[in-house]
């Protein structure tokens, strides 16, 4: 089975590997990532997020080099989500593309209010950069 999924993008005129270097930097999610984080730490090697869903785990895939940062969410009850977050060259800049799978149970209103979530941090992830 595969959900449905929505890409969201925006554009930053600073280079690939600056905003790279920024977002490889888990202690600045705080400065951006206001669906994920209002403050960060790490135990025990474990990057731990204080976010609107509780404290929450957030594990990174490899790949920070080749612009990917994907990461699992995980609850405190748990339960785990894949979040792809890639940064792509744009002639000089970078194109920074979020995808949100909408999960089985997920209203319109739910997805909807997600997305411009997304949207917002990435406006201040340019903003941060």
């Amino acid at each position: 089975m595969t959900w449905p999924a929505r890409h969201i993008s925006r554009p930053i005129s600073r280079s690939p590997a600056e905003v790279s270097t920024f977002l490889a930097d888990h202690r600045n999610l705080p400065k951006w990532a206001s669906g994920l984080s209002t403050g960060i730490s790490e135990e025990r090697g474990v990057v731990i997020s204080e976010s609107p869903m509780g404290k929450v785990q957030v594990r990174f895939a490899a790949g920070a080099e080749l612009g990917i940062f994907d990461h699992d969410v995980v609850l405190p009850d748990g339960q785990t989500f894949h979040n792809p977050l890639r940064v792509l060259s744009n002639d000089a800049g970078s194109e920074v593309v979020f995808t949100l799978y909408r999960l089985p149970g997920v209203t319109d209103e739910a997805f909807e209010k997600d997305a411009a979530t997304i949207a917002a941090d990435l406006e201040r992830l340019e903003a941060a950069l």
